[in-house]
């Protein structure tokens, strides 16, 4: 990896560790969701300075370049987020699904009681 490569990708991980604290701080972001980030983060900085580390899964993927490979890694790494949020906004869903089913049977017992 040459040095503006490396250069790019320390700052990146550092700009996104300094974002997500910053989210989380102002309790705009869950430490539960946050977790997941950090973790991209501290992957990057680690790639970033450890160039034997990415030169090795790049030659595990048979990938020819280590930028390239970081960028496969990153594509990956968001997969891995999506699938994530996918599970967590689905028992979301299921969630205010059963609250909906609830409120209902709630208001139609109090009309109910209402009118005796």
């Amino acid at each position: 990896m040459n040095a503006i490569s490396r250069v790019f990708s320390i700052s990146l991980s550092i700009g996104l560790l300094m974002l997500i604290f910053e989210l989380v701080r102002r309790k705009r972001l869950k430490e539960k969701y946050a977790l997941l980030w950090i973790v991209i983060g501290l992957a990057i900085m680690l790639f970033a300075l450890c160039e034997r580390l990415l030169i090795g899964i790049t030659h595990i993927f048979g990938i020819q370049f280590p930028i390239n490979a970081m960028l496969f890694l990153g594509i990956f790494s968001l997969l891995v987020i999506n699938l994530h949020f996918s599970i967590a906004i689905s028992k979301l869903g299921e969630q205010n699904r059963k609250m909906g089913q609830r409120l209902a049977l709630m208001d139609a017992e109090l009309k109910k009681n209402s009118r005796k």
